[in-house]
């Protein structure tokens, strides 16, 4: 939906496997977050955070009860009230909600089994060990029903839109192709990420093969998203910064770059208005240049760039920054989380370019963090970013 619609009810037919339905959304209330993401001027920069809806909130357990996690993403009335937490506890504070769900459904709609392990994370029983195993072939060959594998998602955005009646725009995301790669083939997080640099040391075009049938299910993924009601889409390369440049601009760039060439495209195809489009090579920090040229309209930055590097980087292109403060901050006093806040709002030169800026953390919110002490980071954002 593009910003000059807003003012009406937005009409979206969601293709679901009982039929086809026809939803009214009621109008935004708050659309800053996709007019900064389009590139224009704005009176405050717009705020949302990772993993804002989650295990760090009380409400998040209560909700979430004996049930596992995946079990949450597959039931629509869950994770719309997982999604709806941080908006309703920081009301007024934050311009985004992001769907709950998980980057690892993909996998598991072609055809792989991946289950949630308490206190450890993701774990796939059998990753691919190699071309020749063949599982492989097995995911290669597998015609991937989007609509039908993961119809759960759609049927949670379509039920969210419709719960945040116009409060803010809702954000929907999936994992970059080489980031689901490295899940697939490692069984799960790593530190050495032994299994995926063995296959892209010795089996390069295998590999390729692989990441654009990812690449190819997340567009199709990304545009159903849309179609149900997300208004804008993340595709979070969590895993980028364990490739060297070389190897990034084989592996994980031309994969993101055909997502961002052909998503437009498809939505076009199906009748719908393009969508902001953020991209968040976590790690890489060498590949901000050509972030910049890939297509997206965000870039979202972890901890480790400067803002004032960062906008010398970017230069005159028109890119809005997302981030970047260090999560890590919300552990700290409210003193530091001030400083931090002080640090961006400058480096980002707020005060006079009023745009190409949406606040965020450098990654998710941690563990363990305080929910007042987040509150206080997005008041300070407020509080230092007022125009009188």
């Amino acid at each position: 939906m593009e910003c000059h619609d807003l003012s009406s009810f937005t009409k979206i037919k969601i293709n679901l496997h009982f039929g086809v339905m026809e939803h009214a959304f009621e109008p935004l209330k708050n659309d800053l977050i996709i007019r900064a993401a389009w590139g224009q001027k704005v009176e405050r920069p717009p705020i949302w955070v990772m993993r804002q809806a989650g295990r760090y909130l009380p409400e998040y357990h209560q909700a979430k009860g004996t049930r596992d996690f995946f079990e949450c993403c597959r039931d629509p009335e869950v994770a719309s009230t997982l999604t709806l937490q941080p908006i309703e506890r920081f009301a007024g504070l934050i311009d985004a909600a992001i769907i709950f769900s998980d980057i690892l459904v993909i996998p598991q709609a072609m055809g792989m089994t991946v289950e949630m392990v308490d206190k450890k994370g993701p774990h796939f029983p059998n990753p691919l060990k190699s071309p020749d195993d063949g599982q492989y072939a097995e995911v290669m060959n597998k015609k991937v029903d989007v609509a039908k594998e993961l119809d759960y998602v759609y049927k949670a955005i379509t039920l969210t839109r419709k719960k945040l009646q116009g409060r803010v725009p809702l954000i929907g995301f999936c994992g970059a192709p080489w980031t689901l790669l490295c899940y697939m083939v490692e069984g799960g997080g790593s530190k050495i990420f032994k299994e995926v640099k063995t296959w892209i040391y010795k089996y390069p075009e295998e590999t390729k093969a692989l990441l654009q049938k990812i690449a190819e299910v997340c567009v199709e993924y990304l545009a159903l998203q849309v179609k149900a009601g997300a208004q804008l889409i993340q595709v979070f390369d969590s895993w980028a910064g364990e490739l060297s440049p070389s190897s990034f601009k084989k592996f994980s760039q031309p994969y993101l770059e055909y997502i961002a060439k052909h998503l437009p495209r498809k939505l076009k195809e199906m009748g719908l208005d393009p969508v902001p489009m953020i991209v968040f090579p976590k790690g890489a920090w060498y590949a901000l240049d050509a972030a910049c040229d890939m297509g997206y309209n965000v870039v979202g930055l972890d901890w480790l760039h400067s803002p004032e590097q960062t906008l010398k980087t970017v230069g005159d292109r028109p890119i809005t920054i997302q981030g970047n403060a260090d999560p890590g901050v919300l552990y700290g006093s409210h003193a530091s989380i001030t400083e931090v806040v002080e640090e961006m709002v400058k480096g980002y030169d707020w005060a006079n370019r009023k745009k190409g800026w949406i606040v965020n953390l450098g990654h998710g919110i941690t563990p363990f963090v305080n929910p007042e002490d987040l509150r206080f980071f997005f008041q300070e954002v407020h509080r230092l970013t007022k125009t009188d």
